[in-house]
């Protein structure tokens, strides 16, 4: 996949779609895709392409499609980070097709869709997603509930990243070649807009952390704040090797003082 800072930039989360199925080509694609995509924590997730038809598979939310995929990943430490890059890096895929996606944990009939992944004792389905070609006007009830969570908002680059330590903020000037790795952090898709990463840029590494969204609660599938941190590193990682940025992964706790709520999850070193 190229270009991914446009494809990063022109994405939005889709539920409304024009009632044409994908095309064989591009279903082939997307299959063809999944089966190659890694992660740096080098944990497994196994998608699947299922048809809401077929497989009575409803999800109240969505119009227009009877096309899903759903991931599914064993539960083992670090899985909730490994499913949010690997699934983030097939949603990025789908749009550089011109496929909509949306991110989906909850409003879903989980049990069904379970089912159909057919998982195992050890295995979980934290997410899954809507795929197909976007209307071109969104449906009232997809409009009020981007509106609800005010879905086109962001937060600001200083608060999100950090100069060295936690309390100072991060320019954009001052971040240099990583401006723009971050700026696609920042833009990164989160479970109701809490965009939970923050991340501590020293001389020689980026240090992701997950800042713990009070009264957001762990759900029986996962941590879906530690899926979004996930996604954040998906668009830091993939924008960071196309911009050439000699970036290694590493999960190894630096010891910068944080809050309680603040959690450490992962490093990029700089070289």
């Amino acid at each position: 996949m190229e270009h991914t800072e446009d494809v990063i930039r022109a994405r939005r989360s889709v539920r409304t779609f024009d009632g044409k199925p994908l095309s064989p080509s591009d279903l082939e694609s997307l299959s063809a895709f999944a089966e190659q995509i890694d992660n740096p924590y080098g944990i497994p997730v196994e998608f699947r392409f299922l048809d809401a038809t077929k497989q009575k598979l409803p999800c109240p939310i969505v119009t227009g499609t009877n096309h899903f995929v759903g991931g599914k990943v064993r539960k083992v430490p670090h899985m909730e980070e490994a499913f949010g890059y690997t699934m983030e890096t097939l949603v990025l895929y789908a749009q550089s097709l011109g496929i909509g996606s949306v991110w989906i944990g909850g409003t879903m009939d989980r049990p069904a869709f379970e089912q159909a992944m057919e998982l195992t004792g050890e295995e979980r389905m934290p997410c899954m997603s809507p795929l197909g070609y976007p209307a071109t006007k969104r449906s009232i009830k997809e409009t009020m509930m981007r509106k609800a969570i005010h879905a086109d908002s962001r937060e600001l680059f200083a608060s999100l990243f950090f100069d060295g330590s936690f309390g100072k903020p991060l320019t954009r000037e001052k971040a240099c070649q990583l401006a723009v790795p971050l700026e696609m952090v920042r833009l990164a898709p989160s479970a109701v807009n809490r965009q939970p990463w923050r991340v501590v840029v020293t001389e020689r590494a980026a240090h992701f952390y997950l800042k713990h969204t009070k009264g957001f609660v762990s759900q029986p599938v996962g941590d879906m704040q530690k899926i979004d941190v996930g996604i954040a590193l998906c668009h830091f990682d993939l924008c960071a090797q196309e911009r050439k940025i000699p970036a290694q992964f590493t999960v190894h706790n630096p010891g910068l003082q944080t809050d309680p709520d603040t959690e450490y999850i992962g490093s990029y070193l700089l070289s």
